[in-house]
């Protein structure tokens, strides 16, 4: 049984330590991946104590990162990707999608774990135009000013943020709101942002808060240290100073379906939201008839 972690999330990285469970191998084994360990099959196991198909809404959380890139590849006009906290490889990375849209597209992953990151370069660089940087979201000055990233992607130019499944690993007292406060603020007009997060629905959907709220406990208590389940005022906060794009932050098989849903969406599916930001370019001057 893995010692209970600690209520917040700044811990070291995991890395190589197997006597820990780790937010990349957990999230692999939920998606039924290879590279994790025991204690990282133990601290999922317990999750599904309180919601037997949490692996479902991981499944789920990949095919919404894949409609966000192929949307924003295509018809956004996007050719630059910061995908931070991109965590273990798995199938469809986003350069995989981002390049099936756009040949020429440049994706940088970030991870602060160093595993993830070995994992990364070896797997995930396979041509000049994907690259794996060991950084944190948390980084002084944000990612944006790190000289790793910069001398991949243009940051003068619109670029797309992908967060997906990272900020309810930041507790209340790291400001996740305000940590995204500043990337929105220091991107470049006409860049998007991309974010998932686990959700209370709190009062709008009071049973549903109930099955938030046991989960959250079954993440943070029980093993893996991290986890929050926010309010839709909460994760609305994520994206201030940008336009969020039709439908807006909602479930995530509502946001642009492939195709008709074939069953109705579980209880654990119905506790995440996802969204789509977007910097708008400022109006053009306004010509003045003399």
């Amino acid at each position: 049984m893995p010692e209970t972690a600690p209520r917040t999330s700044v811990r070291v990285p995991v890395g190589v330590d197997i006597t820990r469970p780790s937010i990349a191998r957990v999230y692999d084994y939920s998606l039924g991946g290879k590279d994790n360990y025991d204690v990282d099959r133990v601290a999922f196991e317990q999750i599904l104590e309180y919601a037997p198909r949490q692996g479902d809404v991981s499944r789920m959380n990949r095919r919404w990162l894949h409609r966000v890139v192929r949307y924003l590849a295509g018809p956004a006009g996007i050719d630059q990707f910061l995908d931070i906290g991109a965590g273990l490889p798995t199938v469809g990375n986003t350069h995989q999608i981002a390049q099936q849209e756009n040949r020429e597209a440049e994706v940088v992953y970030v991870d602060n774990d160093p595993v993830c990151c070995a994992h990364g370069r070896v797997l995930l660089e396979q041509n000049e135009n994907t690259h794996y940087v060991q950084g944190d979201i948390l980084q002084e000055g944000t990612l944006l000013e790190n000289q790793l990233i910069a001398q991949y992607l243009d940051l003068d130019r619109p670029i797309a943020v992908l967060v997906c499944g990272v900020l309810h690993h930041l507790d209340d007292d790291l400001d996740p709101a305000g940590v995204m406060r500043e990337y929105n603020k220091l991107l470049a007009d006409g860049s998007y942002v991309a974010i998932t997060n686990f959700w209370d629905p709190d009062g709008e959907n009071p049973e549903l808060s109930v099955l938030a709220r046991n989960v959250q406990r079954a993440f943070v208590e029980m093993g893996l240290g991290s986890g929050w389940y926010r309010t839709r005022g909460q994760l609305l906060e994520y994206f201030d100073g940008l336009d969020l794009i039709p439908p807006g932050l909602t479930e995530l098989e509502n946001w642009w379906p492939s195709g008709p849903l074939w069953r109705s969406l579980l209880p654990e599916e119905r506790i995440v939201l996802g969204g789509v930001g977007h910097k708008r370019m400022p109006a053009p001057p306004r010509l003045r008839h003399v």
